[in-house]
C-alpha cells in the first residue's frame, strides 16, 4: 500500500492535533502549517506527543504564493484546512480578519490544488453557525444558511466557494459541517473549557463567581477526538459531497453547567452569575442537527454524548 501524505492547514489547534494524532495512526505522512513555524510552539502537538512526527511548514493562507509554494513542497494527497480565526464571539470584534483567513485562506487552498500537476482531495471545516436560526428544526445537508455573525457568514461564504470549485473544475474538494466539540484542548477563550476550568478551581476551593451570558442558547456538543475520523472518511469516499458531523442530541447551556458542576458535587446555582457584558449583538438560539446522512453514507456516528464529553473534559488531560 502507498502511503499517503497529507497537509493540515491549522495543525497547532484542537482539531489539527487530533486529526494529526489519526492520520499518523493510519499510516500517513503528515505535514502541519502555521503562520509561522519556526516560531510557533505546537503546544497542542507537543502534549499529544507529535511534535517529533509532524512536519511543521509555513502557511499564510491570505498569500497565493505562500500556499502554492507549500502546497508544492509538502506534495499531499489530501488538504485539510482547518485554519483561521475560530470563535463565534471574537468574530465580532474581528470581522475582518475573520473573514479574510477563512474565505481568501479557502479561495487560495483550491486555486492552488487546481494549479498543482497531481490531484489533490480538500477538505474544508464548516460550521452549524452558518445555518442561523432553523427555527428549532434540524439542520440537514439541504437547509439554507442564514448566517448571524461574521464567523458564519465567513464559513458559509467558504463553503460556497468549495461547492462552486467542485462544480467548476472537478476538483474532489468538500465541506465537513461540523456542529459544536469539545476536548481539553479547546482554547479558554471558548465558553465550554471557561465552565470546565471555574468548576474545577471552585471544587479545589476557589470562592470565584463564573460569569456567563446567556444559558438558554441550545448546542449540539460531541467530542472532537471522534469528529477528526469523520474528516478523514469524507475524503475516502468515491465522490465528494458535503456532510454534517454532530450527535444529534441538543442541550441547553445551562444544562452543560449543571451537570460540570453536579459532577464535582456542586450545585451551580451557587457559582454562576449572568451579564449582558457577555451577551451577543445577534445569538443563534437553538442548534439542532440532522445526521441521517453522515450515518448512512459515511458509516459515522457519535458515540460521545453531552454527558461523557463534559466527564472526559474534568477528567482527561487531552
Amino acid at each position: 500500500m502507498i502511503q499517503k501524505t497529507a497537509l493540515i492547514c491549522g495543525v497547532g489547534g484542537q482539531d489539527g492535533g487530533y486529526l494529526a494524532r489519526f492520520l499518523i495512526s493510519k499510516g500517513y505522512t503528515v505535514w502541519g502549517s502555521s503562520r509561522d513555524a519556526q516560531g510557533a510552539s505546537f503546544h497542542n502537538l507537543k502534549l499529544l506527543a507529535l511534535a517529533s512526527q509532524v512536519k511543521t511548514i509555513t502557511i499564510q493562507p491570505e498569500d497565493f504564493k505562500s500556499v502554492f509554494i507549500a502546497l508544492k513542497k509538502a506534495a499531499p494527497d489530501e488538504v485539510y484546512y482547518l485554519a483561521g480565526q475560530s470563535s463565534v464571539g471574537l468574530s465580532f470584534e474581528l470581522p475582518a480578519e475573520t473573514i479574510q483567513s477563512s474565505v481568501i485562506g479557502t479561495l487560495n487552498m483550491l486555486e492552488a490544488c487546481k494549479l498543482l500537476d497531481k490531484p489533490v482531495k480538500f477538505y474544508n471545516a464548516g460550521s452549524s453557525e452558518s445555518f442561523g436560526n432553523t427555527q428549532g428544526l434540524a439542520a440537514s445537508e439541504q437547509t439554507p444558511f442564514i448566517p448571524q455573525s461574521p464567523y458564519a457568514l465567513a464559513k458559509a461564504s467558504a463553503y460556497w466557494l468549495v461547492n462552486n470549485y467542485r462544480d467548476a473544475y472537478g476538483i474532489f474538494a468538500c465541506t465537513g459541517i461540523l456542529f459544536n466539540h469539545e476536548s481539553p484542548l479547546r482554547p479558554r477563550r471558548f465558553v465550554t473549557q471557561k465552565i470546565i476550568q471555574a468548576a474545577k478551581r471552585i471544587h479545589q476551593g476557589s470562592k470565584e463567581r463564573l460569569v456567563l451570558g446567556n444559558l438558554d442558547i441550545s448546542r449540539d456538543w460531541g467530542w472532537a477526538p471522534e469528529y477528526v475520523e469523520a474528516m478523514w472518511l469524507m475524503l475516502q469516499q468515491p465522490k465528494a459531497e458535503d456532510f454534517i458531523i454532530a450527535t444529534g442530541q441538543t442541550n441547553t447551556l445551562e444544562e452543560f453547567v449543571r451537570i460540570a458542576f453536579e459532577k464535582l458535587n456542586l450545585n451551580w446555582r451557587d457559582h454562576v452569575d449572568q451579564s449582558a457584558e457577555f451577551m451577543r449583538p445577534t445569538e443563534l438560539m437553538v442548534s439542532k442537527a440532522n445526521v441521517s446522512k453522515a450515518k448512512d453514507i459515511l458509516g459515522w456516528s457519535a458515540k460521545t454524548k453531552l454527558d461523557l464529553v463534559i466527564e472526559n473534559m474534568l477528567t482527561k488531560d487531552f
